[in-house]
């Protein structure tokens, strides 16, 4: 069998699976195995459209830099925070990494209407006001998806716990520059949502020159790691940033 044909077969078998166990189970547990259950079915729908999708199939080869699974990233990205949050749901992972691409990354949004490399804008100068339209589009299409991943942890419930799984995690979204056409170190932008730490949040702080360690460094503290310094010891004067 094709490999898309092997997992389909794969989440068939746990879905019958889960049907045996749910006849065994209390009306909570059932309702979380309800919940995975129609997950599971949506993969795989999503996997069958992939296989069978016109959109996959290339008769000539790609334009250089831009991968084949390129018009497909809003997808792929919608399949993979579907199993992020199944497996949370589940337990069988408690941290995440998400990342939608690497820093030069020649992501080009069509999606959007925008042809360009994502990398190739961030080089453009700010006088380009054509590029920074271009960009604000692109960094507000990754912000919804922050959001739909915020909101589908918000509707789903805390196994065996109050309120939902947004409430007990916090959500680090973050760049690696504060801006792309300088390389700039300073003045990068980290957005927290979520609960999970008790960090107050909906509001803006601006801190001047300090060094991402001492947020890094509040956020191990608050999983109870009693860490002193993160990284370079250097960076790290003044200790844990005050989130609470």
């Amino acid at each position: 069998m094709k490999e898309g044909e092997s997992m389909v077969s794969v989440l068939d078998g746990l879905r019958d699976e889960l049907t045996t166990i749910s006849r065994a189970v209390d009306a909570k547990d059932r309702g979380l195995l309800d919940q995975h259950t129609t997950a599971l079915r949506e993969l795989e729908r999503n996997m069958k459209e992939q296989q069978t999708s016109g959109a996959l199939l290339v008769p000539t080869a790609p334009e250089v830099g831009v991968m084949m699974e390129n018009d497909n990233i809003p997808l792929i990205t919608k399949m993979q925070t579907e199993l992020l949050i199944s497996a949370f749901q589940n337990d069988l992972a408690r941290v995440s990494t998400f990342q939608f691409s690497n820093s030069v990354g020649g992501i080009r949004m069509k999606w959007l209407g925008i042809e360009e490399g994502h990398h190739s804008l961030s080089h453009d100068p700010d006088l380009n006001t054509g590029s920074l339209e271009k960009l604000t589009k692109i960094n507000t299409w990754f912000a919804e998806q922050i959001a739909f991943l915020a909101k589908r942890l918000q509707e789903t419930p805390e196994p065996n716990g109050g309120g939902s799984m947004l409430d007990h995690t916090t959500i680090v979204w973050t760049n690696e520059l504060g801006k792309g056409n300088s390389h700039a170190l300073e003045d990068i932008p980290w957005v927290l949502i979520g609960g999970g730490l008790g960090f107050t949040t909906g509001r803006a702080l601006k801190f001047k020159k300090e060094p991402h360690n001492r947020l890094l460094m509040a956020i191990a503290q608050s999983f109870g790691h009693p860490m002193k310094t993160f990284g370079n010891p250097s960076l790290c004067a003044g200790g844990a940033l005050k989130l609470g």
